[in-house]
């Protein structure tokens, strides 16, 4: 899953929300020095991704690009699957999704001091292009799989899967529902047993 899912799923705790979002940036045990629940939501964050990459849909939905990107994929599908998210936000949150993105972005603010350096480097571009609230429609996608083809010296061409996209918009629609509900499910689990530890 990319940036939105990673948020939604970690629930209202911000500092679990922080965690969640910033894992990527973290790497092996560095994640023990922080606070008890930035620290959890490192954890929930490798705990979503195994799910993720390891589940029947999300494998499905893989193959379906395979043959094309090879091992870029999945870090395609994580970001299809965002998209999916944000388009049909309202089935998944009361609160509109421009809104929950700017207090979002006010909770990475307060949080600046804790944030590693890679995701400071980037927040101003993701706050000023609204990134989150992009997700929604496929040209926002495209740019962003330009962004990492560009990180991938143009070598991966991820930013032409927009064309799979769009052909097979249902079919992945379909196996993102299926597998999100699942996923949410898997994530509340898992912050649970999290708070008993």
């Amino acid at each position: 899953m990319n940036f939105l899912a990673h948020i939604y799923l970690s629930g209202d705790n911000e500092q679990l929300m922080v965690g969640n979002f910033m894992a990527d940036s973290v790497k092996g045990k560095k994640y023990l020095k922080y606070p008890t629940d930035i620290k959890n939501g490192i954890i929930l964050h490798r705990a979503i991704d195994y799910y993720t990459d390891t589940h029947e849909i999300f494998k499905q939905s893989t193959q379906r690009l395979f043959p094309i990107y090879g091992h870029y994929s999945g870090i395609i599908v994580d970001i299809f699957y965002d998209h999916f998210l944000a388009a049909n936000w309202k089935d998944y949150s009361s609160t509109p999704l421009k809104e929950y993105t700017l207090k979002f972005y006010e909770v990475l603010e307060k949080n600046y001091e804790i944030l590693p350096f890679r995701v400071k480097s980037f927040l101003p571009y993701m706050v000023n292009d609204n990134w989150l609230l992009s997700y929604s429609k496929i040209e926002g996608i495209e740019k962003v799989l330009k962004g990492m083809n560009n990180r991938t010296g143009r070598k991966s061409g991820m930013h032409h899967s927009v064309n799979e996209l769009r052909e097979y918009y249902s079919q992945f629609e379909n196996e993102f529902k299926m597998f999100f509900k699942e996923l949410i499910q898997f994530s509340q689990q898992k912050i649970a047993e999290l708070k008993n530890e």
